[in-house]
């Protein structure tokens, strides 16, 4: 099997995605991805959903990707915008490994949540080598996203508590489900 079919299968990728090239440096410590379709593959409109839209242009992208043993991944795709059939007119598509407006594969997003659970989110971003500022980017999208999903109907009794977080005037409130023992809300401020 060559190293494209691999990378391929390993990225778990469906067509008309396929890796086309893959560059490795171990100067750089990094290991770089390039993802494309061949030239005429449909894709799914945006909009309407319609499967049979032809590539209008692309934009090239960059994503990082959970490292390869110890090196960076990236993975580097040229984004198709389409022209759809159904009158929608020229839309840009989102790749399946990541979400729209991520710098990250959905994997690397999610090994990021892992961590934030068992350590600070400081060290975080030592190990992985990212600024704590886009790490938090991306735990306030999945904590809001997860919020909008949480049924809080049941929710009978509700206990709050506040408390010093740091000296001085640092606090955070707290807001649990005091049937479920189970922590709703927590909000800090200054």
């Amino acid at each position: 099997m060559d190293p494209s079919t691999l990378f391929t299968l390993a990225l778990g990728l469906t067509p008309p995605w396929e890796v086309w090239n893959i560059r490795f440096s171990p100067e750089k410590r990094r290991l770089d991805i390039s993802i494309g379709f061949p030239l005429g593959s449909l894709f799914t409109c945006p909009v309407c959903g319609s499967k049979g839209a032809k590539a209008y242009d692309t934009t090239e992208k960059s994503w990082r990707h959970l490292n390869f043993f110890q090196h960076e991944a990236w993975l580097t795709a040229r984004v198709p915008r389409v022209e759809c059939d159904q009158g929608c007119g020229v839309k840009k598509i989102e790749v399946p490994w990541s979400r729209p407006g991520s710098g990250f594969t959905l994997l690397f997003e999610a090994l990021i949540m892992v961590l934030v659970r068992e350590m600070p989110v400081a060290q975080v971003a030592h190990l992985l080598g990212v600024h704590d500022t886009r790490l938090w980017r991306i735990i306030r999208h999945h904590v809001a996203a997860a919020r909008k999903r949480l049924d809080l109907s049941n929710v009978g009794r509700v206990g709050m508590d506040e408390t010093a977080s740091r000296r001085g005037h640092h606090y955070i409130s707290l807001f649990c489900d005091m049937d479920k023992s189970q922590l709703l809300f927590a909000q800090g401020k200054r």
